[in-house]
């Protein structure tokens, strides 16, 4: 059974992702909606987080460095800390993305990779104490990697965090089981914002359906709205 599945984003009403552009409000400021954010995160009680690529790679900022000594590369999965408690998820098709230990904010890192990943990225991977799991089809079946996650790291609950394209992508997918949005009293008014869930040129209308099952009000001026997320029958 994969594990529960819930975007989780923070946004302006015009659907901004960057609070360092947007405007000023006299209910709070970007420091306090930054705390709320990660007080709705913990309340959620994930025992991992998950972010695409480009996400990852503004978190990580390492570069791509060999390992000093021979390391096997695994496939089609390597769990260098099965008893880990937390752990951090990156979805990176292409091998595109380098660490510079096993953890980010204290979770383990696990990153979900193409089959055409080379050898060499895994061995850096491995080196650097980093688990990975890679694709057996050519486009990743992330549904059955997080069966996995599930299975030998105990992996219940995830929080998808972006970016938009991967929200986008597992909501149609059907692998996301909630929106947990955190709309902030401020805007950007930039035109081509980036916006919290992406689907390319085809959007998402057909493809999801989201019922409301709470209303809160946070304080600071921010609001927080939860959707249950579905395909249409």
């Amino acid at each position: 059974m994969r594990p529960q599945v819930i975007c989780l984003m923070m946004t302006s009403p015009d659907g901004s992702l960057h609070p360092s552009r947007w405007t000023k409000s006299p209910d709070g400021a970007r420091s306090d909606w930054s705390a709320l954010y990660e007080k709705v995160h913990k309340e959620h009680g994930g025992n991992a987080w998950m972010v695409g690529r480009v996400t990852m790679a503004e978190i990580s900022k390492a570069g791509p460095h060999p390992p000093s000594e021979a390391t096997e590369a695994k496939r089609p999965s390597h769990f260098a800390r099965p008893g880990a408690s937390s752990f951090a998820i990156a979805i990176d098709p292409s091998g595109k993305l380098h660490f510079s230990g096993d953890e980010l904010y204290g979770d383990h890192v696990v990153v979900l990779l193409g089959s055409e990943v080379p050898d060499s990225h895994l061995a850096e991977l491995a080196a650097d104490g980093v688990s990975y799991a890679v694709s057996d089809t050519e486009e990743i079946d992330v549904g059955a990697m997080l069966e996995l996650l599930a299975e030998k790291l105990g992996i219940s609950r995830v929080l998808l965090e972006g970016g938009a394209n991967v929200n986008g992508f597992l909501m149609v997918a059907g692998l996301v089981d909630e929106l947990s949005l955190i709309v902030a009293p401020a805007l950007e008014g930039k035109r081509g914002s980036d916006r919290v869930i992406e689907f390319g040129d085809e959007g998402l209308a057909g493809k999801v359906e989201l019922s409301l099952l709470s209303c809160e009000t946070l304080g600071h001026g921010a609001v927080h709205l939860r959707y249950s997320v579905r395909r249409p029958r």
